[in-house]
């Protein structure tokens, strides 16, 4: 079924909608920790507990995440744009300077960040270009209760509550 839009038009019509940014980061079978930046993460049920973020096909990060069976879920704060951007560089240390401790299950969790989910692997399903990867959730906390990193129209930014209006 051919459609009646290119990529561009897909990309700046959904780009209308912003969506959080999450780190989701793992410790490799030889110690290594690794990590990917994620922008599509959402709740899907609560009996069982389980979320799900979309990596991209062509990722080399998620590959080694999947391999570990299980993760943790780092939501970033307002002012960690340059850890998002670092997790977000092809090749480097992504853990470079970055201070963390291990959850539980023994995923990196990145200091600063406004929440954290420690999750199980449940199921990867293909999805297109993306993949949707089911996370059962095993533990999770509020660690700085602070307004979350955004992506929106290209550009980071961060949430702002509207005043009560009078019309509403």
């Amino acid at each position: 079924m051919s459609t009646s839009f290119d990529n561009a038009t897909f990309r700046r019509v959904l780009g209308h909608y912003p969506t959080g940014v999450c780190v989701i980061t793992a410790v490799e079978a030889d110690g290594t920790p690794t990590g990917m930046v994620v922008g599509s993460f959402t709740s899907v049920s609560l009996d069982p507990p389980l979320v799900a973020f979309f990596p991209d096909r062509t990722s080399s990060s998620w590959p080694r995440i999947e391999k570990v069976g299980k993760f943790c879920v780092n939501v970033l704060a307002a002012d960690q744009e340059a850890l998002c951007r670092q997790f977000s560089a092809r090749g480097a240390d992504k853990f470079a300077g970055i201070s963390h401790r291990h959850s539980a299950n023994g995923s990196p969790i990145l200091d600063g960040v406004v929440a954290w989910i420690d999750c199980n692997l449940d199921v990867v399903h293909e999805a297109g270009d993306h993949f949707i990867v089911l996370g059962r959730v095993i533990a999770l906390e509020v660690e700085a209760p602070s307004a979350p990193l955004l992506f929106f129209q290209g550009s980071y930014g961060a949430f702002s509550v509207l005043e009560p209006s009078a019309n509403r």
